[in-house]
């Protein structure tokens, strides 16, 4: 008897439970049918919308939001994707509803190369990322302690100079110029010296050429379109061989990082009141800091320096090469660039740091540039934290979100000529940084770097294409990636164009 009445009780609440369930998923049904999603392509069962993009995938998102208008949903595998190609759009996501859409996803590049997203680019929303995003803005790149390695970037840029000098008359390739430069910049502001370079005491931990392969690679697998990324149940192939480069990688930078701490604990070990000579001391003195809201591990420091590194290399040395690739298809620009440097600066000293305000015609330069070939195309992606309505479009939680602005169709630098437009991200016509709370924190670094490097290459150097290339012949084809680079480096022929005592330094 009492067997018959549990049984009872337990069909009971079978059926209780079905019938919930079955009404949940009509209610779900009826949800999903009133939902008005953003417009966009037909997508497929298991692979969305990945047939529809190639190998340049901002490119292959530019044309179909063309067809689909400056809101438009995809779906990359299982997840949905919208994309914000409108001053207005941007606007809406990352400063109206900035807070809602200020996460990242989960991604196999921020997993295995940026220590299981420990950093800041790809930490998710939340306590450890604020954090993060205070200690940059509040100790790393505050305007005094970039004011007190202004030093560090004269002497690197007189030493960039002194190199393309003595190249007079020959063919080189730009980009190894360029990445040594900042690169040199960025390790001593970091790292407190060149750990790249050969001493008498010691042998590099790595070469500089290897360690450049390892910036152009990390750069590479961060950008990425990784097939485990859109279709998790499939990632555990590999099928790309993409989280296999991700491995390998990781341990690279590890080596390094680690010998870098070693070496920086034990030059604070026993000093009273050590006083922080790089970036590097400063992230371990904040990770001994007891007041830290989240503790700052040894893996932490690490994945912020290799940020640090990373984002200070590339943006600069990317920006300038091309900012030359356009400039030698455009010598008339070249030739209006350098009577504006003639008539501020004059022909017997280089341009300093306090120099570029007074150069708007260069600046326009480098801001066209930024708009035509942005380091980074489609900024990070973001992903929406909670349901919300973009321009009467639902947008669902866990939603994938990237920006791009419309490429323009020529290289026309006079459209930023007496524009207030400046690049910091209050302007959404260009956000080379991003904007909002995940603007890149360091965006002020990459901009005094790029922007004395430009104006020194112009000033004491005349540029030509080597023999037989015409400007037309110019190969202006790029590589994707979380930055796009271009795909042939550039090659120029580099005269000095001041007199010669100037080239004394």
């Amino acid at each position: 008897m009492e067997s018959s009445a549990t049984s009872a009780v337990f069909l009971a609440l079978f059926l209780t439970s079905l019938a919930l369930f079955f009404r949940a998923l009509a209610a779900g049904f009826r949800r999903r049918k009133n939902i008005n999603l953003p417009p966009g392509p037909k997508p497929w069962p298991i692979i969305g919308n990945l047939d529809l993009i190639g190998s340049l995938p901002h490119r292959s998102i530019h044309h179909l939001s063309l067809k689909y208008g400056p809101l438009m949903q995809l779906k990359f595998g299982s997840f949905p994707v919208i994309i914000a190609s409108s001053v207005e759009m941007a606007k809406e996501i990352l400063k109206t509803q900035d807070l809602k859409f200020a996460s990242r996803p989960k991604t196999a590049a921020g997993k295995y190369t940026t220590y299981n997203y420990s950093d800041i680019t790809w930490s998710p929303y939340g306590a450890y990322w604020r954090q993060a995003r205070k200690m940059c803005l509040m100790e790393l790149f505050s305007a005094r302690r970039l004011d007190s390695y202004e030093y560090i970037r004269a002497e690197e840029t007189r030493a960039l100079l002194r190199g393309l000098f003595a190249a007079s008359g020959e063919t080189i390739l730009l980009k190894d110029h360029l990445s040594t430069v900042s690169l040199n910049v960025i390790s001593r502001m970091v790292l407190g010296k060149k750990y790249t370079e050969e001493s008498e005491s010691e042998t590099p931990i790595v070469s500089p050429d290897e360690f450049k392969k390892m910036m152009d690679e990390l750069f590479l697998l961060n950008g990425v379109l990784n097939i485990g990324d859109s279709i998790p149940w499939i990632g555990f192939l590999d099928l790309q061989g993409y989280e296999r480069r991700m491995k390998t990688l990781s341990k690279k930078f590890d080596r390094f990082l680690e010998h870098v701490l070693d070496e920086h604990n034990e030059r604070r070990s026993g000093v009273k009141d050590y006083v922080a000579q790089d970036m590097v001391d400063v992230l371990l003195q904040l990770a001994d800091d007891p007041d830290l809201d989240v503790k700052l591990g040894r893996t932490g420091v690490k994945a912020f320096t290799q940020d640090l590194i990373a984002g200070g290399t590339e943006s600069s040395a990317v920006t300038v090469e091309w900012a030359l690739s356009e400039l030698l298809k455009h010598p008339q620009i070249i030739e209006r660039a350098t009577e504006e440097l003639d008539s501020v600066i004059g022909k017997d000293r280089w341009v300093e740091e306090k120099d570029v305000q007074n150069l708007p015609y260069v600046e326009a330069i480098m801001k066209e540039t930024m708009r035509m070939h942005p380091v980074a195309p489609m900024l990070v992606p973001r992903m929406a934290r909670e349901d919300c309505t973009i321009n009467g479009y639902d947008i669902r939680a866990g939603t994938r979100v990237l920006k791009f602005g419309t490429p323009p169709m020529n290289f026309a630098q006079r459209g930023f000529l007496g524009k207030n437009i400046d690049v910091k991200g209050h302007d959404f016509e260009l956000l080379p940084f991003g904007a909002g709370r995940r603007m890149c924190p360091g965006y002020s670094l990459g901009l005094k770097v790029i922007q004395l490097t430009l104006a020194n290459l112009l000033h004491g150097f005349k540029w030509r294409l080597p023999e037989p290339v015409t400007e037309k012949d110019l190969d202006m084809d790029e590589i994707f990636g979380l930055s796009t680079p271009r795909k042939v480096p550039l090659e120029a022929v580099v005269e000095p164009r001041l007199p010669k005592h100037v080239y004394n330094i």
